[in-house]
């Protein structure tokens, strides 16, 4: 997975990552797909039974990435009573009142749990700053801000996993046209996905200095080429089941007053 992490001592440059990459063939991957999603359930069992680590993933990309997809496909198996999504769109009024933060921590994963952010506290650094919602002194001193609150998570107990679905320009604009054109997809499509599209030079330039800034040791980043599908949800597949793994978690001892072998 070394080759996909955005390394915080190089320097980093969005174009030198290609969304089409491949490896492999296809066949073979939904195999092992299907074998990480088993142990990516059975370490998430694990982990909610400990009752002692905590798991943050970060989903961001660009309209038709894949994010909600990849949710589907790569927590198959794991239990819902384990596992958290939360989902950050608009600031609502009273989440405005407050410095933009205030809203994600209580989404934070607990001890046990896996908590799921599709589109994150990144959108304060991304779409105000695409949209000009607030200067540039504001969402450029937020890298630090967000660096920090990672740090105290990681400090806390949380592994953050963090991962950019990179797809092309023209992937996107045959994924909307497919939502378009597919009944049952139709409701995905919105007339703001086009007035985004537009922005997508200036996406990708506060992608790629976002990329460059918060990935840290205590709370990567990976690109993920997502152009195709399975490959996409190969390599996230593989992170997670690689952060879970080195964990070293174990069953904890039932607590009995007594020895009990057989029940009556």
């Amino acid at each position: 997975m070394k080759e996909y992490c955005v390394r915080p001592d190089k320097k980093f440059r969005l174009k030198d990552w290609n969304p089409e990459e491949t490896s492999g063939d296809k066949e073979k991957a939904e195999k092992k797909l299907e074998h990480l999603r088993g142990e990516i359930g059975r370490l998430q069992e694990l982990l909610y039974a400990e009752h002692k680590h905590k798991v943050l993933i970060v989903l961001q990309g660009m309209d038709t990435c894949g994010k909600d997809s990849t949710i589907r496909m790569v927590f198959e198996d794991v239990n819902p009573q384990g596992v958290r999504m939360a989902q950050f769109g608009v600031p609502t009024q009273a989440e405005s009142d407050h410095d933009y933060l205030w809203r994600i921590h209580p989404h934070t994963p607990g001890k046990g749990e896996i908590a799921i952010f599709n589109r994150s506290h990144y959108e304060d650094v991304l779409t105000v700053r695409v949209h000009n919602i607030v200067p540039k002194e504001i969402w450029q001193r937020r890298y630090n801000h967000i660096n920090q609150f990672e740090r105290l998570l990681s400090d806390e107990g949380t592994t953050v996993l963090k991962f950019f679905l990179h797809i092309s320009k023209d992937e996107q604009k045959k994924r909307l046209q497919e939502r378009l054109d597919d009944p049952a997809k139709r409701w995905k499509f919105k007339e703001s996905d086009i007035a985004e599209r537009k922005l997508w030079d200036k996406y990708m330039k506060a992608y790629n200095d976002v990329l460059g800034a918060t990935s840290t040791t205590w709370a990567p980043w990976y690109v993920v080429p997502a152009n195709t599908k399975w490959y996409r949800n190969l390599i996230i597949s593989n992170a997670i089941m690689d952060a879970l793994a080195s964990l070293k978690m174990k069953y904890p001892k039932p607590k009995l007053t007594s020895k009990i072998k057989r029940i009556s």
